[in-house]
This record gives C-alpha cells, sequence and structure tokens, in this order.
C-alpha cells in the first residue's frame, strides 16, 4: 500500500491517524490495526451452512448472511433486509435465493432483489439491493472477501497440499478467543512460551535456529528437545512418537503469512512432517478485539492401519488442553490492553518485533462505526451505495 484509497486503507508512515499511535513513542499500536479486507477469509464450516438454510456470519464487525441454494452453491450478502434491516439470515431458502423472514422480499445471491410480492405500479421504486460478497469453499470452509470485490478473482486461497492427502487425515478447530488477532500471531510464533505447557509436555526446550522476514511474511525454525517431565500421551502420538514418547528432538517452521498462519513439526530422522497446521484468526467485532479461530490440524498417517483413528480422541483432549491454557494467556494479555488503554507491552525478542512490523504494515486502521459505512468496522467503500447495484429486473 502507498497512499489512502477509495477502500480506506492507510498505508504506514504519516497517513494513519494520531489516535492509533503510541504518544509516547509515535509508533502505531498494533492493537489497534484492523485486518486487511482484501484477503480471503474462513467465517464458517462448510457443515454448519446447511442445503436451503440461512447461517448468520461475521467479519470484523460486518454481519454477513451465509446461504446454501437447493444447487449445492454457497452465497454470502449483507445481513440486512434493504427493506426495514431485519437480517436476512433470519430468512428462507427457496432455489437460489434468500427470502426475508418479515415481508418476504426474496434476494439473488449477488444481492439483488428478485421479488416483492406485494409490490405494485403506484409504489415507490425500491431499493436495488444489497452487497453481496465472493465467497468459495475450500478444505471444509466457507470463505468470503470482505474487501474490494474486484480484487477477490487475483487473490489466492492458500495452499493446503496436506489437506486430502491419503497420507493425513485432518482434525478441524473452530473457536472464538477474546482477543486481537496480533495475540495469536505472537502466541504461536514465540515457542519460548513452553513454560505455559509444562502441565501437558513435561520440560521442553526450545532453541531457534533461524528466521527470515518479507513484506509480508515471518518464518522461524525451532529444534525442539525434551527435557523431562511428564508428557501427554496425545503429545506423543500426534508427534508419530508412540504412547511411551521418545527422547527424539524435533524441528518445528512456524509462519505467519499474512494474513494466515502455519506450523509444521518434523520430527528427527522422518522424512516429512509428522503433522501441519493451518489457521487463520478473524475478527468477529468492529473494535476487533474479539477473533475466530479457524484451525486445520494435519496429521500423518502411521504404517498400521486404524492406529490413528483410536489415537484420535487422545489427540484431540491434548491439543483443545493446549488452546485452552494459550487461550488463557491471549485473553490475560487483551485485558492488559483494555485496562490501560494502550499496549505497555515491553517485547525483547527479535522476532516478535518482526511480525509485528508485517501485521501493522498490511493492516488497516480500525475506524469507527459510521452511517455511511453500515455495520462494517473497516469501511471498504465497496458495494454501499445502493445505486451500484444494478437495476432489479
Amino acid at each position: 500500500m502507498t497512499e489512502t484509497d477509495e477502500a480506506g486503507a492507510f498505508p504506514t508512515g504519516a497517513a494513519w491517524p494520531a489516535e492509533h499511535r503510541d504518544p509516547g513513542t509515535g509508533v502505531v499500536d498494533l492493537r489497534r490495526v484492523g485486518a486487511n479486507p482484501d484477503f480471503w477469509y474462513p467465517i464458517a464450516l462448510s457443515k454448519n451452512v446447511r442445503r436451503e438454510r440461512a447461517f448468520a456470519a461475521t467479519f470484523a464487525g460486518e454481519r454477513i448472511a451465509l446461504f446454501r441454494g437447493q444447487s449445492g452453491t454457497v452465497y454470502a450478502l449483507e445481513d440486512r433486509c434493504a427493506h426495514r434491516q431485519v437480517p436476512l439470515s433470519m430468512g428462507v431458502v427457496e432455489g437460489e435465493t434468500l427470502r426475508c423472514c418479515y415481508h418476504a422480499w426474496a434476494y439473488r445471491g449477488d444481492g439483488r432483489i428478485s421479488q416483492i410480492p406485494y409490490l405494485s405500479k403506484g409504489d415507490g421504486r425500491p431499493p436495488r439491493g444489497v452487497r453481496g460478497y465472493p465467497v468459495r469453499e475450500a478444505y471444509g470452509l466457507v470463505f468470503v472477501f470482505p474487501g474490494d470485490p474486484e480484487r477477490a478473482a487475483a487473490a489466492s486461497l492458500p495452499d493446503l497440499p496436506a489437506f486430502g492427502s491419503p497420507r493425513y487425515r485432518t482434525m478441524t478447530y473452530s473457536r472464538t478467543v477474546r482477543c486481537h488477532y496480533s495475540f495469536m500471531h505472537e502466541n504461536l510464533l514465540d515457542m519460548n512460551h513452553q513454560f505455559l505447557h509444562r502441565g501437558v509436555v513435561g520440560r521442553l526446550h526450545p532453541e531457534l535456529l533461524d528466521s527470515r522476514t518479507d513484506e509480508r511474511s515471518v518464518e522461524a525454525r525451532y529444534l525442539f528437545s525434551h527435557a523431562g517431565g511428564k508428557r501427554n500421551r496425545g503429545a506423543g502420538l500426534l508427534a508419530a512418537e508412540g504412547i511411551g514418547g521418545s527422547d527424539s528432538r524435533d524441528v518445528m517452521t512456524i509462519r505467519t503469512e499474512y494474513p494466515y498462519q502455519t506450523l509444521d513439526l518434523v520430527p528427527e530422522n522422518a522424512e516429512r512432517p509428522a503433522f501441519r497446521l493451518w489457521v487463520a484468526y478473524v475478527p468477529e467485532d468492529a473494535e476487533q478485539r474479539r477473533c475466530h479461530t479457524f484451525g486445520l490440524l494435519m496429521i500423518e498417517k502411521p504404517r498400521i492401519p486404524g492406529a490413528l483413528r483410536l489415537a484420535w480422541p487422545l489427540i484431540r483432549r491434548f491439543t483443545e488442553r493446549v488452546f485452552a491454557e494459550d487461550r488463557m494467556a491471549v485473553e490475560a494479555e487483551q485485558r492488559a490492553w483494555d485496562e490501560q488503554g494502550e499496549d505497555r507491552n515491553r517485547e525483547v525478542f527479535s522476532l516478535i518485533l518482526d511480525v509485528r512490523e508485517v501485521l501493522r504494515t498490511n493492516g488497516v486502521p480500525i475506524r469507527p462505526r459510521a452511517a455511511a459505512c453500515g455495520a462494517a468496522s473497516v469501511c471498504t467503500g465497496q458495494g454501499r451505495d445502493p445505486a451500484a447495484v444494478p437495476d432489479t429486473p
């Protein structure tokens, strides 16, 4: 980004509003930086958007109605009827249209009104529709493009070759965490917090082997060794070490590639990762102090048929416990920010300073709600003008 554009995205530097900066240092407060809407974000599990049913989702305070038509195609509309502003997610799906539950106005998948049942020649000119979002399904998730729709075609969905591979089985996660999404990026990238998980993984010693960064990404490689203590059985099974565990050393590669994050763990002497994690942190509320975590944990199948199926409950229990401990920590960080009204974090780890810069330079300001922006916390200026919607036939 080089200059303020019609979509409302700001660059780094002087164009950022003063209220987004630390008054002492002048640095943009990362916790006031919003997720850039010009990417594909998952906002629902595919299984939750059932055929001929509507589903309510959100992105950064912007309410989105998803519905699956009779053909199986998923559509995404601004979640308000253009008539009385009643949520369209409360409506009824008929074929490939969504009908508002209040006065039965019907909408096509692109947001245009297809029918007003009682409209007569003497009635006033009706509105032309609501915003429709580009939407795709992949990896068991429903992705929407909440930014400039003209940029959607050029933007790529994440590439996950392990998903659907016969070598791997995928465990899916969908959880709300009450913190700014940046805390989640920092938590996963900074493996020096293993003391937090001492009750489930024992004493782990992470050694940073190397790291690299560019405008959109930060990658770190750690060497993990087990230094003692009791290890949860699910941890050993997930790392392909067997129920008893082992003293092998593992290489873990973690990468933030804006706006997503990945983690690969390769056990010592192994040819491929024992597991691969892909995760997205999608802001829910307008202030972006709450995010929804969508995760895909792709676990390598052992040579013994059915072994992973038997180990599945233990692995699930282990990962849920680790996630709960991480959530406790990042939500505590968010509470501190809320109470202090600013970011008093004093980070010393250069890797985290790097990822913060990546999140700042690729993000956009969290802007106050304004009538001109509807429900959007990051005013994109796209699809909000009814005149921009084609006439209803």
